[in-house]
């Protein structure tokens, strides 16, 4: 397996497949690097370069006590980024992958960007505030955090019905993809997984998103009942300018999964275009 090292010696998992212009998918929470699978193999047949990290604290990454917080997940992306000297990027996050993305480059800027994609993506700002009226409330998210320190085996079982929209009637369900969200949820580290639950539901990215000055996808669906559309895809759409707003009608949060011939051609012609 390949690891890079951190500045503080923390040991980040990666994949790298393919040869071209390299694409670099930041995955949501609780997940790991696999939950991109269908698109690195898609893309990377059709002639790119397509690398994917475990954020650390999930998946085979080193689990750690400290860091595991926005602006760590951000340097330790520029760490994979300067070790196999990544240029002219597409960054595409899913979920808190979305806020990786955009606090990346209102972190570290696009000297290396090309092109963004955001799906399913928590930005602007998932927690209710005075000024966020469309967010949802504190006590949903510590609900996420009591569900997952008391029994986050039962707790990722239950969150993958509604996570690809399973729980809707008449929806089918595949045991396979529930098994695989268990596992890649399970493979984390508990303390990181924690700490990334503030990452994702208090943190505003609305600054970094003004900062995006790249051509920008944002790919949301209509029934996310984990990242609801109103106050993230297409609030984030009307922030980064020039942005493109995809929605997809009826879709889950899960979507690169449960819709992924859909997101791959969407992917690919707007990384051609």
């Amino acid at each position: 397996m390949a690891f890079v090292t951190t500045k503080d010696g923390t040991k980040i998992f990666y994949k790298d497949w393919g040869q071209g212009q390299p694409i670099l998918f930041c995955h949501g929470w609780p997940l790991s690097a696999d939950a991109w699978d269908a698109q690195m193999v898609f893309l990377g047949q059709h002639g790119y370069r397509v690398v994917a990290h475990d954020r650390r604290s999930h998946g085979r990454s080193d689990q750690t006590w400290d860091g595991n917080h926005m602006d760590t997940y951000t340097d330790d992306l520029l760490a994979v980024v300067e070790a196999l000297d990544l240029k002219d990027i597409v960054l595409v996050g899913h979920s808190t992958g979305g806020g990786e993305v955009a606090h990346f480059i209102g972190r570290h800027g696009t000297s290396r960007v090309a092109k963004a994609v955001l799906v399913s993506s928590v930005p602007p700002l998932m927690l209710k505030t005075a000024a966020n009226p469309g967010g949802l409330p504190i006590e949903v998210f510590d609900g996420i955090r009591k569900g997952t320190f008391d029994n986050r085996s039962q707790f990722y079982i239950d969150l993958s019905l509604p996570f690809f929209g399973y729980n809707r009637p008449g929806a089918k369900i595949s045991e396979g993809i529930r098994q695989s969200f268990w596992l890649q949820g399970m493979l984390g580290g508990l303390k990181g997984q924690l700490d990334c639950i503030k990452e994702f539901s208090e943190v505003d990215y609305t600054e970094d998103l003004k900062k995006i000055d790249k051509p920008t996808l944002v790919i949301h669906g209509d029934d996310d009942q984990i990242v609801p559309i109103a106050a993230a895809g297409a609030m984030s759409a009307k922030i980064v300018k020039g942005a493109v707003l995809k929605v997809y009608p009826g879709a889950p949060h899960g979507l690169p999964i449960t819709l992924q011939d859909q997101v791959n051609a969407d992917l690919l012609a707007f990384i051609k275009g």
